[in-house]
C-alpha cells in the first residue's frame, strides 16, 4: 500500500526547489516551516489512509453510466465529500472566493499525493482548480460572484471541454457553436469528447468551461470563444434551478483511470429546457477563449506532469517492497543459507535505482516550476520568473510523465510474471500512467513549445542563463570533495556541455530559419534537458543534506545518475544535431 513520502517530498521543496530561502524572505507572508509541514502531514495522511485504499476499487469497477447518469465506484463520492470537508480544494484559490492564497509549491506537492493515491480520483480537483483559475482570471464579476465560492469550496466541480471528434491538437477546426441572446447569455451546441469527470454523482453541480465558435467568429483558432456552462443553472440567490441543456452521452472505455469518468458530452439537443441549447455566459472576451482556456491548460500541465511523478512514486514503492520479501536463486557475494532477496541482485537493484532516480528527479523539476510560479507573482523580478516557469512547464509535463510510464515498466519488470498479473496491482501504474504523456498538449506538443517558444525567450538568454545555474552546482559538486560522488562532477560537466551546445544548435537553428530541422529534434531534446535537471537537482539535494554530516543516499543516487543516467546525452545531443538529416531520409519508409 502507498505510504506518502512527506519527509522527502518536504525536503525537495525547501532544499531543492528553494521554498526554503523563500520563507526565510518572508515571500510567502506569514506561511512558516511549521505550517508547511503540518499542510504536508495531513495532505499525507489523507492521501495514505483515505485515497489509497479506494484505488483498486475504483480500477475494478470504473466509473458506470446507469439510466443516464453516472455513478462512481463504491466509496468515492464519500470519499470526495471528506476531501472537499478538509479544505483541499482551495489552498492557492483567491481569499475573497474562500480559498487560501497558498504558494502553487504546497499545492502540487499535495496534488503528487492525492495522484499517488488514486489518479483517477485526483483529476476531479485537478480540473477544477484550472478552472477556479480560469475564471478567476477572465470572468466577469458577476460569473465570480455566482460560480467561485461553491467551486473553490469543491462543493461543484469544474471542467475543461476542448476536444471533438475531429478537433484532437488542432482547436482551429472546432465546430461546436454558440448563438447569443439579447438577456447577454449564449445558446451553447455541439459534442465534445474526452470530457474528465463531465459526469458524476459526487458534486452538487458541474461548470463546464466549453470552447465554441460564434456564427461570425474569424476562422481557426482566432475565432474560438470560451464559455461557462453550468449542468443546473444557477438562481440569482445561489440556489440551483432548472437542469441545463446538456448530458453525458457516453463513457469511454480506457486503459488505465478507471474510476475517472471519461464523458462524451451533448451540447443543445433538446433532452432538457423548453428551448434548444446549453445556456452559457462568455468568460473574457469573444473570440479570444483560447487564450482564456491557455490560463487553465498551463495549470494542467504541471498537475499532469505531477501525475508522472506520483505514479513514479507508487510504482517505485511498491517494486522495492516486492524486491525485499521476494526470494529467488542467489546473489553474487551470498553467504546466507537459501535463496536471496531479488533486491539483492545487481540487475534488480539497477532498476530500482533507476526508478528511484527518475522519480527524484522528475519530482525536483515539477517543483521547481511551481517554484518559478510562485516567484513570478511575489518577487520583483517577474519577467525572469515567467520565463522561467514557461521554459520549465512543457519539461516538467513531459519528462516527468514519460518517466511515469518508464518507471512503471520497470516496476512491472521488477516483479517479474506477478507484475503481469492484476492482482498484484503493478499493473495498473503502467496502465494509468500511459494517459498522461498524451492529454494536456501530447508531449510532441510540448517539445514544440520547448524549442519554437521557450528557448527563444529573451533571445536565448534565459535558457543560458539557466544552463549557467546548473554549470554552478556541478562547479559545487567538484569543490566539495566528497569521496562518495566519484565522477560526477565530471559526468555533470559532460551532460550541461551536451546541453549547452545542443541549445545552441537549436537557437542557430531557429534563427536561420531552419525550423523543421530543429524540430526533428526537438523531442530527443526534451528528454535531454530533463536528465541534466535530474542530475542537478539530485547533486543539489546531496550537497544540502551533506553539510549537515549526512546525505551518504542523496550522493550515492547522484552518483548512480550521473554515471548511469547521464551517459545518455551525448547520443541525445547526436540525435537532435543529426536528427533532421536522418528522418528525411527515412520518410521514404512511410509512404
Amino acid at each position: 500500500m502507498y505510504k506518502a513520502p512527506v519527509e522527502e517530498i518536504a525536503f525537495t521543496l525547501k532544499h531543492v526547489a528553494d521554498m526554503g530561502e523563500a520563507l526565510s524572505n518572508g515571500l510567502f507572508g506569514d506561511l512558516g516551516e511549521d505550517l508547511v509541514d503540518a499542510i504536508l502531514s495531513e495532505a499525507g495522511r489523507f492521501a495514505t489512509e483515505e485515497v489509497a485504499p479506494l484505488a483498486d476499487i475504483g480500477d475494478r469497477q470504473g466509473a458506470r453510466l446507469i439510466d443516464g447518469e453516472v455513478r462512481l465506484p463504491d466509496g468515492w463520492r464519500d470519499l470526495y465529500r471528506n476531501w472537499i470537508a478538509g479544505g483541499w480544494n482551495g489552498l492557492t484559490a483567491p481569499e475573497a472566493f474562500g480559498g487560501q492564497a497558498l504558494p502553487d509549491m504546497l499545492n502540487v506537492a499535495a496534488l503528487e499525493m492525492w495522484n499517488s493515491g488514486s489518479m483517477a480520483f485526483a483529476l476531479a480537483p485537478t480540473l477544477t482548480m484550472g478552472a477556479i483559475e480560469a475564471v478567476s482570471a477572465h470572468g466577469s464579476a458577476a460569473l465570480k460572484d455566482k460560480y467561485l465560492a461553491k467551486m473553490v469550496s469543491g462543493e461543484w466541480t469544474g471542467t475543461m471541454n476542448l476536444t471533438e471528434p475531429h478537433a484532437g491538437s488542432d482547436l482551429g477546426v472546432l465546430k461546436a457553436r454558440a448563438e447569443r441572446r439579447v438577456d447577454g447569455s449564449y445558446r451553447i451546441f455541439g459534442q465534445k469528447i474526452f470530457i474528465t469527470w463531465g459526469e458524476h454523482d459526487a458534486a452538487d453541480n458541474i461548470i463546464h468551461l466549453v470552447l465554441a465558435r460564434l456564427p461570425d467568429a474569424p476562422a481557426g483558432t482566432r475565432g474560438i470563444s470560451l464559455f461557462l456552462v453550468p449542468k443546473f443553472l444557477v438562481n440569482d440567490d445561489g440556489s440551483l434551478g432548472a437542469r441545463n441543456d446538456l448530458f453525458c452521452h457516453s463513457l469511454e472505455h480506457k486503459l488505465g483511470i478507471h474510476g475517472s469518468p471519461t464523458c462524451t458530452m451533448i451540447y443543445g439537443d433538446g433532452r432538457f429546457g423548453g428551448e434548444k441549447g446549453a445556456i452559457g455566459w462568455l468568460v473574457g472576451e469573444e473570440n479570444k477563449g483560447l487564450a482564456c482556456m491557455f490560463t487553465m491548460m498551463n495549470n494542467a500541465r504541471l498537475a499532469v506532469g505531477m501525475q508522472g511523478v506520483a505514479i513514479s512514486e507508487a510504482a517505485t514503492q511498491k517494486a522495492l517492497a516486492y524486491a525485499r520479501e521476494r526470494t529467488q536463486g542467489r546473489a553474487p557475494g551470498s553467504t546466507g543459507a537459501g535463496m536471496s532477496p531479488i533486491v539483492e541482485h545487481p540487475d534488480v537493484a539497477r532498476m530500482l535505482l533507476t526508478m528511484k532516480a527518475l522519480t527524484q528527479g522528475s519530482r525536483a523539476i515539477s517543483y521547481a516550476c511551481a517554484h518559478a510560479l510562485d516567484m513570478s507573482r511575489r518577487a520583483g523580478d517577474s519577467r525572469h520568473w515567467q520565463e522561467r516557469a514557461a521554459l520549465l512547464t512543457p519539461i516538467a509535463k513531459s519528462f516527468s510523465t514519460d518517466a511515469g510510464v518508464e518507471v512503471a515498466s520497470l516496476g512491472i519488470q521488477v516483479h517479474g510474471g506477478m507484475g503481469f498479473i492484476e492482482e498484484t496491482g503493478a499493473a495498473r501504474y503502467l496502465r494509468d500512467a500511459r494517459i498522461a504523456p498524451i492529454y494536456e498538449g501530447t508531449n510532441g506538443i510540448q517539445a514544440i513549445d520547448l524549442v519554437t517558444r521557450k528557448l527563444p525567450l529573451s533571445g536565448g538568454d534565459q535558457v543560458m542563463g539557466f544552463v549557467a545555474e546548473l554549470k554552478a552546482i556541478a562547479e559545487a559538486v567538484g569543490r566539495s570533495n566528497l569521496d562518495g560522488f566519484g565522477e560526477t562532477a565530471a559526468r555533470l560537466a559532460a551532460a550541461i556541455s551536451d546541453l549547452e551546445e545542443t541549445t545552441a544548435w537549436l537557437l542557430a537553428a531557429l534563427a536561420d530559419g531552419r525550423a523543421g530541422e530543429a524540430l526533428a529534434g526537438a523531442t530527443p531534446y526534451q528528454r535531454l534537458f530533463g536528465l541534466v535537471l535530474t542530475g542537478c537537482y539530485l547533486a543539489k539535494g546531496a550537497l544540502a543534506e551533506s553539510g549537515d554530516g549526512k546525505g551518504e543516499g542523496r550522493i550515492a543516487l547522484c552518483r548512480f545518475a550521473a554515471e548511469n543516467l547521464l551517459a545518455e546525452t551525448a547520443a541525445l545531443r547526436d540525435r537532435v544535431v543529426n536528427g533532421a538529416a536522418s528522418l528525411a531520409a527515412a520518410r521514404i519508409l512511410l509512404a
